[in-house]
């Protein structure tokens, strides 16, 4: 199973070699705002950049907040985080273009959810 994804105007695409560990929605302002609310974690074996590293812009974040977030430089398309150095890390759910065989199983920062995203 090959899951294939990429930014809206196609300059970064990458594959992922089976399916994501899983799928979750964070609600805290900063994702909301970055557009990458809901992400799928995949594994590092498993992820493969196949176009556009040289088109991935990193938003290095501010205290207190410690993830790294990326960003297509062309059209702008919230990616997650490709080039992160873990073994395991968020990809933009909304750039998938194949289903990835998994589900929406939490949501976090609840706290944070804006009244006019109930339901």
């Amino acid at each position: 199973m090959e899951i294939k994804g990429s930014c809206l105007c196609g300059a970064v695409r990458f594959a992922i070699s089976g399916p994501p560990r899983m799928m979750g929605t964070c609600l805290c302002s900063r994702c909301r705002k970055l557009g990458t609310s809901t992400i799928v974690f995949v594994e590092r074996d498993q992820f493969t950049l196949t176009a556009g590293e040289g088109e991935i812009e990193t938003v290095v974040p501010v205290p207190p907040f410690t993830y790294h977030r990326s960003f297509c430089r062309a059209c702008g398309t919230s990616l997650g985080e490709p080039l992160s150095p873990e073994t395991s890390f968020p990809i933009n759910a909304q750039c998938l273009d194949d289903d990835p065989g998994v589900r929406n199983t939490f949501h976090e920062h609840e706290g944070d959810r804006p009244v006019w995203a109930e339901g």
